[in-house]
C-alpha cells in the first residue's frame, strides 16, 4: 500500500483510541505497556508519542516488559550491528509471551521499512502481532485496536509520505526539557545512509505548529527544546520560512530559556543561520556539525557535496561569529576506499578545529546503500587501529578544552539525580558539557550557576555559587 492510499483512508484518531479504552477498561487492573527505543532523537521523539497515544487509550507505562501486557520495540536501521541487537532482543519476547498468550508485541520505527527485515519478522518471528513503519505511526492505535478485536497479525508498511500528522498524544521522557520534531526524512543520500531510505524525503513542518508546540511547552513549564529533523539547515516551512527565521521566532518565546536543534549538515548551514546562532540569547552556542571525513577524496565517494577545505571555511565563520562556541562532530573510520593519507586528513581537521567532542564509528556497510558496494581494501586491524588513534587524539583535545573550564562559572541545567552518588545533580552547560554537582533533588529542572572546581575528560565537578 502506498502512503497517498493510505492517507486517503482518514480516520478520527481520538475515536480510535477511545475504543482502545473501552476495551482496556473492562479489564480488572490497568493494563500496562513497555516501550524499547533505539537508535537516533527523532526515534526517541517517535517513541514519545507511541507512548502518549497508549496512555490515553488506557495503558499504564512500565518499564518492566515482564509485566507488560503489550510491548512496542522502535527500531533503528544505521547499523547492521544495531540491527542485529534488536532482532536478539525481539526473540528475547518469545519466552515473555509464552508465558502470556494475550500479550501483544509490537515491532514498528527504521528497519520496518525494510522489506528483508519485514519478511523475516513474519517468517522467523511468529509472536510478533503487529508491525509498522516510519510513515504511519499516527495508524498505530487502529493497527492495535484491530488485533485486540481479534485479527491475528497485523502488517502495515507504507511506501512513503507526503503529510505529516499533528497533535498526537506525547508523553514526555522529560518535564523540563523536550524534543519538537520540525521537519522529517532526509534529501541527501550519502552514499553510506540508509536514512533517505528509511524515513523517505524531507517534509518539514508548518512554523505555525512548531511555535503553537512549544509555546505549550512553556506553559507547562518546560525551560528546554531541541528542535529535531535530519538536516535542520534545510528546513523549509513555506512562505519563506527559513531554519534561520524558525530559530528567531523560536527565541521570542517566554519561558523557553534553552534552544538546541540536532543535525547539521554542513553544506547547508547559511550565513543566516549563523547570524541567528549568534543574535539569539536562547539559542544555545553549542553546534553538533557532521564532518564524518577531513579527506575530500572520501567525502565526495560519501557524496557530501563539501570538501575539507569549504568545511574549514564554514568553521572559521561561525567561530568568528559566535565567539567560544562549543563544536561537536561526527566521524567515520575505515569507509570504503580510506587510505592511511586519507586518515591522516581526518586528524589534520581534529587538530585544526578543536571540536570539543566526537561521535566517531567504524564503518558499517548498509545493504541497499552504494556504500556497500565499494571495494574495501583496508582490513579490519587497520580500522581499528585508526580508530584508536583518532580518539586518543581527540581526547586530548576534549581534556584540554575541559581543563580551560576549571575556575569559571557556567549556567547549568540539572537535569538527574547522579547515579554514583546521589547527593549529586548532572547536567549540561550551554555548550553541551556534563557536569556533576553537589545539590538536592528540589533543583530539578532549573538553571543554576555552577563553579567547575575539577574537569576530566567527558565531565567536570563543581559547586554551586
Amino acid at each position: 500500500m502506498t502512503g497517498a492510499e493510505e492517507k486517503n483512508q482518514q480516520y478520527d484518531l481520538m475515536a480510535v483510541i477511545g475504543q482502545i479504552k473501552a476495551i482496556t477498561g473492562q479489564k480488572k487492573e490497568k493494563p500496562l505497556a513497555f516501550c524499547a527505543c533505539y537508535g537516533c532523537r527523532q526515534n526517541e521523539a517517535d517513541t514519545e508519542r507511541i507512548k502518549g497515544m497508549l496512555e490515553n487509550a488506557g495503558y499504564e507505562i512500565t518499564e518492566s516488559p515482564e509485566k507488560a501486557s503489550c510491548i512496542v520495540v522502535n527500531t533503528c536501521a544505521v547499523r547492521e550491528g544495531a540491527e542485529m541487537r534488536v532482532l536478539g532482543n525481539i526473540g528475547a519476547f518469545k519466552k515473555i509471551k509464552e508465558k502470556n498468550p494475550e500479550l501483544v508485541i509490537c515491532v514498528c520505527g527504521c528497519m520496518m521499512q525494510e522489506e528483508k527485515v519485514v519478511d523475516k519478522i513474519k517468517r522467523s518471528f511468529y509472536y510478533v502481532d503487529i508491525v509498522f513503519g516510519t510513515h504511519n505511526i499516527e495508524r498505530f492505535p487502529a493497527l492495535l485496536l484491530k488485533k485486540l478485536k481479534g485479527k491475528k497479525r497485523v502488517f502495515e508498511v507504507l511506501d512513503g509520505s507526503s503529510e505529516i500528522a499533528e497533535g498526537l498524544p506525547v508523553k514526555r521522557n522529560s518535564r523540563f526539557s523536550a524534543n519538537v520534531t520540525i521537519m522529517y526524512g532526509c534529501n541527501n543520500f550519502c552514499s553510506y545512509c540508509i536514512v533517505p531510505y528509511t524515513r523517505g524525503r524531507e517534509r518539514s513542518r508548518k512554523m505555525s505548529e512548531i511555535l503553537k508546540e512549544i509555546r505549550g511547552l512553556a506553559a507547562e513549564g518546560f525551560k528546554e527544546v531541541t528542535l529535531l529533523g535530519q538536516n535542520v539547515n534545510s528546513y523549509n516551512g513555506g512562505g519563506g520560512d527559513s531554519f534561520a527565521k524558525l530559530l528567531g521566532e523560536v527565541n521570542k518565546i517566554d519561558g523557553i530559556s534553552r534552544i538546541r536543534f540536532i543535525s547539521s549538515h554542513p553544506k547547508d548551514f547559511s550565513p543566516e543561520t549563523i547570524k541567528a546562532i549568534a543574535e539569539c540569547e536562547h539559542v544555545c552556542k553549542h553546534i553538533h556539525l557532521a564532518l564524518q571525513s577531513g579527506s575530500s577524496r572520501i567525502l565526495k565517494l560519501m557524496n557530501r557535496k563539501y570538501t575539507k577545505e569549504s568545511f574549514l571555511e564554514l568553521v572559521e565563520k561561525i567561530k568568528e561569529a559566535v565567539p567560544g562556541v562549543a563544536l561537536t562532530t561526527d566521524i567515520i573510520v575505515g569507509f570504503p576506499g580510506e587510505t592511511e593519507e586519507d586518515f591522516e586528513e581526518t586528524l589534520s581537521v581534529l587538530e585544526k578545529v578543536r571540536f570539543d567532542g566526537i561521535f566517531s564509528f567504524i564503518f558499517s556497510p548498509r545493504e541497499g546503500t552504494p556504500a556497500a558496494k565499494m571495494e574495501d581494501f583496508a582490513s579490519h586491524d587497520e580500522k581499528q587501529a585508526r580508530f584508536e588513534r583518532l580518539l586518543e587524539v581527540q581526547n586530548a583535545i576534549t581534556l584540554e578544552k575541559t581543563t580551560a573550564c576549571e575556575g569559571k562559572v557556567f549556567p547549568v541545567l540539572a537535569e538527574s539525580v547522579s547515579k554514583e552518588d546521589e547527593r549529586f545533580l548532572t547536567g549540561h552547560t550551554d555548550g553541551f558539557k556534563l557536569v556533576h554537582f553537589e545539590g538536592g533533588k528540589e533543583l530539578i529542572g532549573q538553571i543554576v550557576n555552577v563553579k567547575i572546581e575539577s574537569a576530566r575528560t567527558w565531565y567536570m565537578k563543581g559547586q554551586i555559587v
